[in-house]
């Protein structure tokens, strides 16, 4: 074998063509990857080589025919196959032979593509940036796609004596193996027989980001083994042989048994550096456990899209792919363009239809040849089980965060996202949230949306602590005290106490100081802010925390609408800063708030922690550097807001408004009697069970605003400067983390590095970059081919 191998290489190499062949490959991938701008690797941004995996398949289509062509079909036409079966050789030697020969010859044209490895770390910021691992498990996946695509042409190089017949033939069984089973599959008879399995781009796609999964493996090995063995077959026929003999029998068996081991247990190899397509193992318990079939739908699908979003497009379909994997044939994705073919009033009603499902539109600015035009995209998928729907947002936004940061910040959210929707929409029982009343909480109008958006996975109402029996409180799962403002009594405390001691869950969203936008203009724009009297100050004091009587006035705050006189008979309505109304900007790494964008609040006040046993506190709200504190009572005024704030009054510690609490609680009702009225026999609990708590100085967090016709806005839309924040995702992350023990939330801490190119660099260094990575490899392979000739020269001379 070595020697059919040997001379292969010599003779491949010892042609022009080879060279030729070679150097046209090198050239059209360097214009691809490094000078199209639909393709390039420079306009693309990031630092990575994503672009050449995806393109490299498509020239490999005709480099890899081109190379095979002439293994057998010469050997037929030159009359010199009789030649080889004189040697002492067996037909496994001849065909393996002539299959690895083409393979590293293969190896041979891929090697000049490291330059782009080494111009793309150089391009890197910081330089060498990149994600050497995840190129490392690439090439491994191109390697396979190489090895695959070889014997397909040596399998058509040996039933033709006709070079180019065997060119085209290799060229459409490529393409075929490669395309042809996801067209197939697309076709409404169908799609339902799975057959972009049996396609090699399923496989392909999965192994190019880095990931070795031995399902993957099998298969690339598979494809290979069955056109070696067509090879073989067709040879034997050629000699009238007999076909099925004991080595080709066994051949035929150790693939079928490969096949099958491989789907009954697999293992995968992440090669990159974050492990980022390592899926959990929350994930995959749940991945495992589906029952039913479960359909995803990413709305992600429109045109031409900028890098970034290109980026996110494809982070969701690998991350998909990954879950896929677990769930046994279970998860379904698709990618749809939901305004496809619309116009006018069409589109427009098919965007309210996605709006009313959850799924919002984001306006994109794309550059085109006449400027730049507006394009509407989805950056949103849809779970579908049991008849019920979830929509999952992809593009997590955030106040102060770069565009490039933004969208990295989304990608690592993506298996949370999926995996906890997955999850949701499959289960069977949802736990209970309630919310409180009696205490002239929020309303259920105010409430709304924070209700509405928990009703997807859980089962929402409200709570009369003062009716309900204490059995019937342990029932529910997560406790919300939604900005009272009337004193509670002991029963009421102590059914709380007891509630928290059997382990109940508890989010405290407390205002401690009486202040409302809405009493300023009915008393002349001033309002007295006094302590409110809601005698929970001791218990929450026993648990660790102490909300002071007091206002927290922060620069970084959002704006409120004032009349500042009229016109004719218009008011002027202008939009100033009120420093009593902050914006919370999450810092903290807890899976809670992670990436949340600002937090809006009202009139929040500052929260003390004392030093508890046994008992873990993590905060996880805080106002921005430049606040002060005002202590009530005091006298607000909208007037104010003529004056320009002075910021070194305002540079202060950051004060404390969200707090997380977990570990054992001491009964407050420790040491003593029951209170008046308690109609249940309940022994007192004088510690808890494990459990946690989240106390929020500013109730308004969970309050939508109302229009004035009386309908609810989303939670964390503010209609007056149209801007929405992040407080729907922090009460549905405080739900998840709350009611969840499984620790699904913790994947929100996933981290994936970003790795960008620096743009000012390629601004100035474009061309130069362009020209070393397109001529730079011809030059190479220029190189090798005066060497071997000089080499060949030599020998031959003596």
């Amino acid at each position: 074998m070595l020697s059919i191998l040997k001379k292969e290489i010599t003779s491949y190499l010892s042609s022009l063509v080879a060279y030729v062949t070679i150097g046209v490959f090198l050239l059209v991938l360097g214009l691809f990857l490094w000078v199209f701008p639909d393709s390039s690797i420079l306009d693309y941004g990031y630092a990575g080589l994503e672009s050449l995996f995806s393109t490299a398949p498509y020239l490999f289509m005709f480099l890899i025919p081109a190379i095979t062509m002439r293994s057998l079909a010469e050997e037929r036409k030159e009359g010199t196959f009789e030649l080889l079966f004189t040697r002492p050789l067996t037909d496994w030697q001849i065909v393996l032979g002539k299959y690895f020969a083409s393979v590293l010859l293969v190896l041979f044209a891929l090697l000049p593509t490291l330059v782009y490895y080494y111009s793309v770390s150089t391009l890197g910021t910081p330089q060498g940036n990149i994600d050497t691992g995840a190129v490392i498990g690439s090439y491994i996946g191109l390697f396979l796609l190489g090895a695959a695509f070889v014997a397909i042409g040596l399998f058509a190089s040996s039933v033709t004596k006709n070079q180019i017949i065997a060119f085209t033939i290799a060229v459409f069984l490529c393409f075929f193996f490669y395309s042809g089973f996801d067209s197939l599959s697309q076709l409404l008879s169908l799609q339902d027989m799975g057959l972009q399995n049996l396609g090699i781009t399923e496989h392909y796609q999965s192994v190019s980001r880095g990931v070795l999964d031995t399902r993957d493996l099998v298969y690339f090995i598979v494809v290979a083994g069955i056109f070696i063995g067509f090879t073989l077959f067709v040879i034997i026929q050629q000699r009238k042989k007999k076909v099925f003999s004991g080595t080709m029998i066994g051949f035929i068996s150790a693939l079928l048994v490969l096949a099958v081991l491989s789907n009954i247990a697999f293992t995968r190899f992440d090669f990159t550096t974050e492990k980022r397509y390592t899926i959990s193992p929350i994930s995959r318990q749940i991945m495992d456990g589906l029952q039913q079939p479960v359909k995803v739908t990413v709305y992600l699908q429109r045109g031409s899209l900028p890098g970034g979003f290109k980026r996110l497009q494809g982070a969701t379909r690998d991350m998909l792919s990954d879950l896929q994997a677990y769930s046994h044939g279970k998860l379904q994705f698709e990618f749809v363009d939901p305004l496809k073919k619309l116009a006018g009033d069409q589109q427009n009603q098919a965007i309210q239809d996605l709006e009313a499902k959850g799924v919002e539109p984001t306006n994109l600015s794309v550059k085109t040849d006449d400027g730049v035009s507006q394009k509407i995209i989805f950056p949103a998928a849809q779970v579908t089980a049991n008849g019920k729907e979830i929509p999952v947002k992809l593009l997590l936004s955030r106040i102060g965060l770069s565009p490039d940061e933004v969208l990295n910040n989304s990608i690592q959210n993506l298996e949370y996202a999926f995996s906890s929707a997955i999850k949701k929409v499959t289960s069977g029982g949802k736990p209970q949230i309630g919310f409180t009343e009696g205490h002239n909480e929020l309303t259920d109008v105010q409430l709304n949306d924070a209700m509405k958006s928990l009703a997807d996975g859980y089962e929402v109402g409200r709570v009369n602590l003062n009716n309900i029996t204490s059995a019937g409180l342990q029932k529910i799962k997560l406790l919300v005290i939604p900005k009272p403002d009337k004193k509670f009594t002991e029963l009421e405390k102590f059914k709380l106490d007891q509630y928290i001691m059997h382990g109940g869950r508890v989010l405290w969203a407390i205002d401690q100081v009486n202040a409302e936008l809405d009493s300023f203009r009915g008393h002349g724009g001033e309002q007295l802010a006094f302590p409110k009297q809601l005698n929970l100050d001791d218990q929450l004091f026993r648990y660790g925390v102490r909300i002071n009587y007091d206002l927290i006035a922060d620069m970084n705050c959002s704006q409120i609408p004032v009349s500042t006189g009229n016109l004719g008979e218009q008011a002027q309505i202008q939009m100033l800063p009120w420093l009593f109304y902050p914006v919370f900007i999450p810092m903290s790494k807890h899976p809670v708030v992670k990436n949340l964008d600002g937090i809006s609040g009202e009139f929040a006040s500052t929260i003390d922690l004392l030093d508890v046993k046994n008992v873990k506190q993590t905060v996880l709200l805080t106002s921005s550097p430049y606040n002060k504190k005002v202590s009530a009572p005091h006298v607000l005024s909208l007037q104010a807001l003529e004056q320009e704030p002075n910021p070194k009054y305002f540079h202060s510690k950051p004060k404390i408004v969200g707090v997380l609490l977990e570990g054992k609680f001491v009964s407050d009702w420790r040491n003593r009697p029951l209170p008046e009225g308690l109609n249940e026999q309940i022994a007192i609990q004088p510690e808890s069970n494990p459990t946690k708590m989240i106390v929020i100085s500013d109730g308004d967090i969970l309050k939508n605003q109302v229009g004035t016709d009386g309908s609810p806005y989303p939670l964390g839309y503010d209609h007056y400067t149209q801007q929405t924040y992040g407080n729907k995702n922090l009460l549905l992350n405080i739900a998840d983390y709350m009611t969840d023990d499984s620790g699904l939330i913790a994947l929100r801490t996933k981290e994936i590095k970003i790795r960008l190119l620096d743009r000012a660099r390629i601004r100035g260094e474009k061309m130069y970059w362009q020209v070393v990575n397109t001529i730079f490899p011809l030059a190479l392979v220029l190189i090798c081919a005066i060497f071997q000739h000089y080499i060949r020269k030599r020998k031959y001379a003596h």
